[in-house]
């Protein structure tokens, strides 16, 4: 076959795949405020989420953050989200991760303080989105009550934007979002020795 068929030939497939995916576009019609979950053992579920934050400020939009366990944890998002002030709000309520606390009343009031806070995030006319980090690991550890966490949601503005993350996501929550990503881990450099890095972990 000429290279002038298969280019022909390529036309044709892409012009048949494009009027099929248009067709499916126009059935999606619903516009919506999505509850998005990343979860999973593998590494991303953070640096996504944080993804989405920068797609939501490239269109304009107004950003909340309540990051429930990395409280005392310097982070390149964090440093770099401060150059917006006006479009985006961080709060880091938790003292760090659990395990460093070792004080289970301390890190429940931190979590109740963090979810109190996200609440305003969620149900005020400022931010378009809300990200919820690490809330999945509070949950975990039933710091806060996962009915009281999924009826409020429920509640949520109708247009509102709200991503929680961490790896064992509960399953009410996974049932009541509207998109659930599961990272799965294949390879870790931290198994080989290799300690968190500086632009790769935070």
């Amino acid at each position: 076959m000429s290279e002038e068929q298969l280019n022909a030939r390529h036309a044709e497939k892409m012009k048949k795949k494009k009027a099929a995916r248009d067709k499916i576009l126009a059935t999606k019609t619903i516009e919506k405020g999505l509850l998005i979950v990343h979860t999973g053992k593998g590494k991303g579920k953070s640096t996504a989420a944080f993804g989405l934050v920068f797609r939501a400020l490239g269109n304009g939009m107004k950003v909340g953050i309540v990051q429930f366990v990395k409280g005392k944890w310097e982070t390149g998002e964090r440093h770099a989200l401060e150059r917006f002030p006006g479009e985006v709000t961080i709060t880091a309520m938790g003292d760090g991760f659990t395990w460093e606390t070792q004080d289970r009343q301390r890190d429940i009031e931190a979590a109740r303080g963090a979810w109190e806070r996200a609440k305003a995030m969620i149900m005020d006319d400022e931010h378009d989105m809300v990200l919820l980090d690490e809330m999945n690991i509070v949950l975990r550890y039933d710091y806060l009550d996962i009915a009281e966490v999924v009826e409020f949601l429920k509640t949520k503005p109708e247009t509102k934007h709200v991503v929680v993350t961490g790896r064992n996501a509960k399953d009410e929550l996974i049932e009541l979002a509207d998109l659930v990503t599961e990272m799965t881990m294949i390879k870790h450099p931290f198994r080989a020795g290799v300690k968190a890095q500086r632009g790769i972990e935070f």
